[in-house]
């Protein structure tokens, strides 16, 4: 359920906001948005969790006092929903590159792709995308791709508690991960191409649910914005 707010100040004094982030918009558009609707009231807004542009769903937002649980929320499980296309890479792993590579996907079968989740269940070590927001020198890895840097990429330690197929119309498979902070989506899929002798990359993704707080109670970005606006046009008035 969203919280209501009769008054600006209680952003300033520190709320928790849950907000649906729209497709193409990075995590930091949506907290850039939030934070100019809330001027000339100066405070912090954070968010815990970064979406990548192409994803959707579930952002949690703080402000005020809230800021310093950021941690506490980006360490809590999530739950995504997304859909992959076999028999093909991209460079990215998702839908931001062209595809470089095609693989015959006829021999797939529905009884070897579900078998294939099995092997991701558990605790899994994965390499992150080259082109991610992980800094390296300083610097976003996606900005070294883009340039055609090559990184030496490190691996990580994940944890996959659900990893279900819910749909399969090759080449489309919709899926749904229940997994730890810090795992990438877009790796978990480029790899169970490769666990099949294929391809696959990310063409959908959703996230659901974060911790307890779920997609359902979010706000849309320009709900909550004008919902901000209509309070502060409302102290003027009761200021007079």
């Amino acid at each position: 359920m969203k919280n209501t707010y009769t008054k600006i100040e209680e952003f300033a004094e520190g709320q928790l906001l849950l907000v649906n982030k729209p497709y193409q918009w990075t995590s930091f558009d949506v907290v850039g948005k939030l934070r100019n609707s809330f001027k000339p009231l100066k405070l912090k807004v954070g968010h815990a969790g970064t979406l990548d542009p192409l994803a959707t769903g579930l952002l949690i937002i703080c402000t005020g006092k809230m800021t310093k649980q950021i941690d506490t929320f980006q360490a809590e499980e999530k739950e995504y929903t997304g859909t992959m296309v076999l028999g093909a890479t991209t460079p990215s792993y998702d839908m931001e590159t062209a595809q470089d590579k095609s693989f015959d996907i006829s021999q797939l079968t529905e009884e070897m792709l579900r078998n294939n989740c099995r092997q991701f269940i558990g605790d899994i070590q994965q390499y992150p995308p080259a082109h991610s927001a992980i800094k390296v020198d300083g610097e976003r890895l996606y900005e070294k791709a883009r340039r055609g840097e090559d990184v030496e990429l490190k691996l990580r330690n994940v944890t996959i508690t659900g990893f279900e197929l819910t749909r399969i119309e090759l080449p489309e498979v919709d899926f749904r991960v229940v997994c730890s902070k810090g795992t990438y989506i877009r790796s978990l899929v480029n790899d169970f191409g490769s666990a099949l002798g294929n391809g696959a990359y990310l063409s959908k993704l959703r996230r659901t649910r974060s911790g307890n707080f779920r997609i359902e109670d979010a706000w849309e970005v320009m709900e909550l914005v004008n919902t901000v606006r209509e309070l502060k046009v409302s102290d003027v008035r009761t200021a007079r």
